[in-house]
């Protein structure tokens, strides 16, 4: 199976910064696009940035110009670099790729379990 775990969420105070990571692992042949989600109590879950396998890039207008996203096609992994954080931000935040298994034609979209980010003073 594929598992995605994200790192780095906890509290900051309005005006700090964050990096969030997220390690895809188990069978992996390939990932194709990967994204990042918030998802605050009792608000839909909505999505924050986005790349594509080769890098190219799409933001949520609020997190444009504040946030950046990345990866590493070779350690599986995705970055996502939040800086001037407002209390809006609070939310969970949750990774998601899709997946090409080894065994494979197929992919799947898989999601971490998600991390909190709390931006609060």
């Amino acid at each position: 199976q594929v598992q995605l775990a994200e790192y780095g969420g906890g509290s900051v105070q309005p005006g700090g910064s964050l990096r969030l990571s997220c390690v895809a692992s188990g069978r992996i042949s390939s990932i194709n696009d990967m994204a990042w989600y918030r998802q605050a109590p009792g608000k839909q879950r909505e999505m924050v940035a986005s790349i594509t396998y080769y890098g190219t890039t799409k933001y949520q207008d609020s997190a444009k110009g504040r946030f950046t996203i990345s990866r590493n096609n070779d350690k599986n992994t995705v970055t996502l670099e939040m800086n001037a954080l407002k209390p809006e931000d609070t939310a969970m935040y949750y990774c998601n790729a899709d997946v090409f298994y080894t065994g494979s034609f197929y992919s799947h979209d898989y999601w971490g379990q998600g991390t909190q980010v709390t931006v609060s003073t």
